[in-house]
């Protein structure tokens, strides 16, 4: 998956990215409701992902990535801004 970050996130979240490159989780999302995404990573841990920047559409099998850190979700068409939910 390509980390090229698109202009949907803030300048900070791309240079937190590109600082910490090892904190990317590759996974799969299972599942996708309004602005909540569910992502089993492969590592075997799920995330709730509450996307708060541009939408995007997300089907179950897509692979997406996530960095915790910057809280970029980043997808085959475009990296967006979400936060793990409580």
């Amino acid at each position: 998956m390509s980390r090229t970050i698109s202009q949907a996130v803030l300048p900070i979240q791309r240079a937190i990215a590109t600082a910490n490159p090892s904190a990317w989780w590759d996974g799969l999302v299972i599942g996708s409701s309004g602005a909540e995404v569910t992502v089993a990573h492969l590592d075997g841990s799920v995330s709730r992902l509450r996307v708060v920047g541009p939408a995007v559409e997300l089907v179950a099998g897509e692979p997406v990535a996530y960095h915790p850190v910057a809280e970029i979700l980043d997808t085959s068409r475009l990296a967006t801004t979400a936060r793990i939910s409580a």
